[in-house]
């Protein structure tokens, strides 16, 4: 909500801290660009005051050069603010009609950039880099030989339409090839939607059911939306089974296996209620099974959906449509219950997760086109639950810090959005405070039991207190800086524009003009006032970059745990286990920096483990994992590097099953957990 800049109020700033920044923030992003991405893309809102799009800490300071990204900086569509100011800031690509009324066909670039860099605001360099990134990534990814071109189009779905779609008149041609590239796709998206499942909850092992149950299924989210699976534009309706969020990035379905069909695949004697109010049902025998489905849906702020503008404002933590008044209602009615839930996030489910015949809950998430026959699969035993929660499921909204809990309201002038609780997200924060959840993060049951054993750690490389100094850079290309004749971007002659498209021509006028004005200014002994700082040679950058991702070392393992998996569960069942590792810091430095409890730091899944079988894990914990950002020194900070580092080994936060310890290099089985 309200991350748009538009002409009554600017986009929220998002208040962060420096240390919260480095070591929550922007850590996903230093592991995307140490794997090699060719592309990031600006954000709507602002930080610390400055819009995404032109905030040269970000873009310029951290992204390029302490994270070393080498591929270009595009913006999101209407989040580009400003023109010169962005480019100095460090964007390399600007989406097209990329102002705040994009009906136009108007950008802060398109021509402006060229004038631009004829009249001198905008250095030759500069311009370089961006090209020079640009066609990196396009290298890079190996689209520069044997890259089939488009062969459909996203503004319709006919064979043929519009070859020009955004200008007022447009020759007609074959825009849409229907090449069918699924191949065995669907294999991979039903494995993913099933090892994402998690069972929260399983009283009386009422899971697995029979193929021979009774079952009644309640909740219009069993099955597909019925105008159709894309019937809503950009999905901006909760209306069916909820496979994916809402928004401008979502993709429409082939198909969509819904879970009714997919139960009524494997079970006889089923009835579904196609309704989420309770309606009036026979006298429940004792063997039939309620499975209530249940939804929380949310997306992006440019749709508001049953009154949720894009956050989820109005329902909140609560299931859309009055989900949690269903689930009471059949818990009332029959004594085996089993709640399937899509959800974009966690939910309050005290109303109801309490109730004796409420005997089972499965998380489902957002399974995609594969929603059924991967549900069908856990519901059944055809495997065993194998997801984890990837957030805790507190007791109640104000058990999170309020900056997190109460969503911003309208305001004139800039939303403040301020993160006062720094490092303590989610179980951080709930360790903290000796908060218990009903759901702890990394929560997940299977079918069968996992014991933890023979665990062992050993050092793989000593830690200094800062990582070792970084290389030098290397040179950057050299390209000749001489602003080109105002005649370069001169219109072509005898080319026809088409409206509403974007070109980097300017008018014989335009240019000569912009080319005059650098020369009288230049005369004159002015020139363009760059902010403070902004300079174009080459500097040694900061001690924390060096590679992509930032310092090579920060990804040194430092420490490496092994632990035996077994399955021992006496349904003789088959499962994975999840095993996660957390890092908990020395005593003394964790008081003197103030780190979280316990925070995740790796986590491997098994293989599928038959009864009595066993899997030897292994879980590394890098220089990173142990080190701290200090602000003053602008560089990771391993605080002591031979102290007493905890390595706890568990299946969720709060089941911690394994300690290893940095300073004896020895591990216990089943120690006093730290939270």
């Amino acid at each position: 909500m309200y991350r748009m800049y538009n002409a009554l109020q600017p986009g929220y700033s998002s208040n962060i801290d420096d240390r919260t920044l480095h070591e929550l923030y922007l850590w996903p992003f230093a592991e995307a660009v140490r794997a090699g991405t060719g592309a990031v893309m600006s954000a709507y809102n602002a930080v610390n005051g400055s819009a995404c799009s032109q905030n040269s800490y970000l873009l310029n300071g951290l992204l390029k050069d302490e994270l070393g990204f080498q591929g270009f900086v595009v913006s999101d569509w209407l989040s580009h603010m400003s023109g010169v100011a962005s480019a100095l800031a460090g964007l390399d690509m600007d989406m097209p009609g990329d102002q705040q009324i994009p009906l136009l066909g108007t950008s802060y670039w398109m021509y402006e950039l060229t004038r631009s860099v004829l009249n001198g605001s905008v250095p030759i360099d500069r311009l370089n880099d961006m090209a020079t990134r640009v066609v990196a990534a396009w290298y890079q990814m190996g689209q520069d030989k044997d890259y089939p071109p488009p062969n459909f189009s996203s503004n319709t779905h006919d064979r043929v339409g519009f070859l020009y779609p955004a200008a007022l008149l447009s020759p007609i041609g074959v825009v849409n090839q229907y090449v069918n590239v699924q191949a065995n796709h669907y294999k991979i998206a039903r494995q993913v939607a099933q090892d994402a499942i998690t069972l929260v909850k399983n009283d009386g092992s009422l899971l697995p059911l029979s193929n021979s149950s009774s079952l009644k299924i309640f909740g219009t989210d069993a099955a597909v939306n019925p105008d159709g699976p894309n019937a809503c534009a950009f999905r901006s309706c909760n209306k069916g089974t909820l496979g994916m969020g809402w928004g401008s990035g979502v993709a429409d379905y082939p198909y969509f296996d819904d879970p009714i069909s997919a139960i009524k695949r494997r079970v006889k004697n089923v009835t579904y209620y196609a309704t989420d109010s309770f309606p009036p049902v026979p006298q429940p025998l004792p063997d039939e099974i309620a499975v209530v489905f249940i939804s929380s849906d949310s997306g992006e702020n440019s749709f508001t959906v049953e009154d949720n503008h894009g956050d989820r404002d109005s329902a909140k933590l609560a299931a859309w449509h009055d989900g949690d008044t269903l689930v009471q209602k059949a818990a009332a009615r029959y004594d085996n219950v089993v709640v399937v839930v899509h959800t974009v996030g966690p939910l309050l489910l005290e109303s109801w997760v309490s109730l004796p015949s409420v005997k089972a809950v499965l998380f489902a998430h957002l399974p995609g086109q594969e929603a059924g026959e991967s549900l069908a699969n856990v519901l059944f035993g055809d495997v065993s639950p194998s997801g984890h929660l990837p957030y805790s499921i507190t007791k109640a909204a104000d058990d999170l810090p309020r900056s997190i809990a109460d969503l911003k309201g309208f305001t004139l002038g800039q939303v403040q959005d301020t993160y006062t609780e720094g490092l303590y997200i989610d179980y951080r924060y709930l360790n903290k405070h000796s908060i218990k959840p009903r759901y702890a993060f990394g929560h997940g049951l299977s079918y069968t039991n996992f014991t933890y054993t023979n665990a062992s750690i050993k050092r793989i490389k000593p830690l200094s207190p800062y990582p070792p100094p970084r290389p030098a850079k290397g040179p950057t290309p050299t390209y000749s800086t001489a602003i080109p004749k105002p005649s370069e971007a001169y219109f072509p002659d005898g080319f026809t524009a088409i409206w509403r498209y974007l070109y980097s021509w300017l008018s014989k006028t335009d240019a000569d003009a912009a080319a005059a004005a650098r020369e009288k200014a230049s005369s004159s002994g002015s020139s363009y006032p760059y902010p403070p700082g902004y300079v174009t040679a080459q500097t040694p950058g900061p001690p924390a970059g060096g590679a992509q991702g930032g310092n090579a070392a920060l990804w040194d393992a430092a420490y490496e745990v092994t632990v035996t998996v077994t399955n021992v569960g006496t349904t003789r069942r088959s499962g994975k286990a999840v095993v996660q590792g957390y890092v908990q810091f020395p005593e003394a430095q964790s008081s003197e920096w103030d780190t979280p409890v316990v925070q995740l730091r790796d986590f491997e899944k098994t293989a599928e483990l038959m009864p009595g079988e066993s899997q030897v894990v292994t879980l590394h914990f890098t220089r990173k994992d142990v080190s701290v950002w200090d602000v003053g020194a602008q560089n990771w900070l391993v605080p002591d590097p031979h102290g007493r580092y905890g390595f706890w080994i568990g299946e969720a936060s709060d089941k911690l099953r394994v300690a290893c310890y940095s300073d004896s290099l020895t591990c216990q089985e089943d120690p006093e957990s730290p939270v």
